[in-house]
């Protein structure tokens, strides 16, 4: 082994990097360099490829170098070129540490089939735009949401292919949102090529230039949420159809306060009708009579008026449509809900104090919505009285109780409706659990109620909460957001 070292070492150079060998045409080691020997312990055998013998006979017999022929040995990968010397007999052979190298090749190559795997099989679109909006490429997902092959799509406008009304406002002030903040999100109504009408979500961040920091592309994901979108409308219909059906519940069972509240008008009518035909008989003898005739006409009118009026706020109660907001004297709105509750409290001997704001606040609302919230507060109150005077709660059952209804601006310029009753109470797991749907502890009670209209001033931007009254019982505190009219603050109740 010495004497062919030192015979073919002229081969080889000890200062070279790479592993270096010469083999004879068996596949013996004549000699190895030092990063060879380095390499593998002073046994260069191990570090070669396993199919060495056929590298070496192809090298000799066709004359040429074999390269990039690759062999893992303790966690480094070499890549090694056979080089023949046809007067000598012999192969050197150079062994390159590739690892780095080769595990960054093979990263980038996983990462490559995982990026295709996602971008080829993903349900939402993912696309590359120019900075005008124009399609630089797309992912197959587009086929099924637009209609388009990525191909069709490649230099297409973005109001080209999506086709909706006012599409170049919109997307224009996209583009300007991407430029300022390098990130945008749009929910769009678009018709696919088919014709049919779809809702995206789209969600699109800018690429910029790294020097003068322009939008260069646009990155877009895009996802359909038709069926989202429809489930939240028939959602908003069944609402709807579920507050109405209250409405009409509720209607029945205040059916004594609206024909005594009816009553009233009409009785009056008939009373003024009566004496203005008795006066009207006398005026042949008694001309000054017709005075009174005409005073008991513009009485007549007065309360025909009146009981109009009663039948348009519970047409306006019983209404179906959809929600309509607009300014609300809160005022006026908790006397109508208390006018409505006024026979089946003095029926129980319960009373309707109003302790109303002197600002007379105004609020953005459904007044149609609101004024169900209220009737239903007011109503468990009148409950939560009676049940305090039941044998065994302590209080005698003909003490007469009081339910405030209090109207008011925090300091915070919040608006408040607080209804307060004179019941037993709650302690706070039955405050938190008397706006669960379906809880109730009334034995008829379905449990809608308060979850329903904690639902509905939520929709108003607003909260309803329950708090401990100093009274005994509960204050239902209905809060709602500071409004763009200019309420004055005055000392709202405890717990706002």
């Amino acid at each position: 082994m010495t004497s062919h070292s030192e015979k073919y070492s002229s081969y080889l150079s000890d200062h070279d990097p790479d592993a270096g060998l010469v083999l004879d045409a068996h596949g013996a080691i004549l000699a190895a360099n030092r990063a060879a020997n380095r390499l593998a312990d002073s046994e260069p055998a191990l570090v070669l490829p396993t199919n060495t013998g056929a590298l070496i006979t192809a090298c000799l017999r066709q004359q040429r170098a074999i390269s990039g022929v690759e062999s893992r040995f303790s966690g480094a990968i070499l890549l090694w070129t056979f080089i023949p010397e046809p007067g000598a007999g012999v192969v050197i052979a150079r062994g390159r540490d590739a690892t780095e190298e080769i595990r960054a090749l093979d990263e980038a190559t996983r990462s490559s089939r995982l990026y295709r795997l996602i971008t080829e099989n993903t349900t939402d679109l993912i696309s590359r735009h120019a900075p005008d909006g124009r399609f630089i490429d797309a992912t197959p997902a587009s086929w099924r949401l637009l209609g388009y092959w990525p191909e069709e799509l490649r230099g297409k406008r973005l109001e080209e292919v999506f086709q909706v009304n006012q599409a170049e406002a919109r997307l224009e002030d996209v583009r300007n949102r991407l430029r300022d903040d390098g990130y945008a999100t749009l929910t769009l109504e678009i018709r696919h090529r088919d014709g049919s009408k779809r809702w995206f979500e789209i969600a699109s961040r800018a690429i910029r230039e790294t020097y003068t920091g322009s939008v260069v592309e646009v990155i877009s994901v895009s996802r359909d949420i038709t069926a989202r979108v429809e489930s939240e409308e028939h959602n908003r219909r069944l609402a709807a159809e579920l507050a109405h059906t209250t409405r009409l519940a509720t209607l029945g069972e205040l059916a004594s306060s609206i024909a005594h509240e009816m009553n009233q008008p009409l009785a009056t009518i008939v009373n003024f009708a009566s004496a203005s035909q008795r006066y009207l008989k006398q005026s042949r003898e008694h001309p000054e009579c017709l005075d009174r005739v005409e005073d008991g006409l513009q009485r007549i009118t007065h309360h025909a008026n009146r009981a109009s009026e009663v039948i348009k706020r519970l047409r306006a109660f019983l209404s179906k449509g959809q929600k309509r907001t607009a300014p609300v004297q809160v005022n006026e709105l908790v006397s109508n809900a208390a006018r409505l509750c006024q026979w089946d409290c003095d029926k129980h001997g319960i009373a309707i104090l109003q302790q109303l704001c002197a600002s007379d606040p105004v609020i953005t609302a459904d007044p149609m919505l609101l004024e169900q919230v209220l009737i239903n507060l007011i109503r468990n109150a009148v409950d939560a009285n009676l049940e305090a005077r039941q044998p065994g709660n302590g209080e005698p059952p003909e003490r007469h109780s009081t339910i405030t209804l209090t109207t008011c601006v925090n300091r915070e310029q919040e608006t408040l409706i607080v209804v307060t009753d004179q019941g037993t109470g709650l302690d706070e797991q039955g405050r938190r659990q008397m706006f669960t749907p379906f809880y109730t502890s009334k034995p008829q009670g379905i449990g809608l109620g308060l979850s329903m209209s904690r639902s509905i001033i939520e929709g108003f931007g607003g909260f309803l909460d329950a708090y401990p009254a100093d009274t005994g019982g509960l204050q239902m505190i209905c809060r709602f957001p500071p409004s763009t009219n200019k309420n004055k603050a005055v000392i709202a109740p405890e717990n706002s």
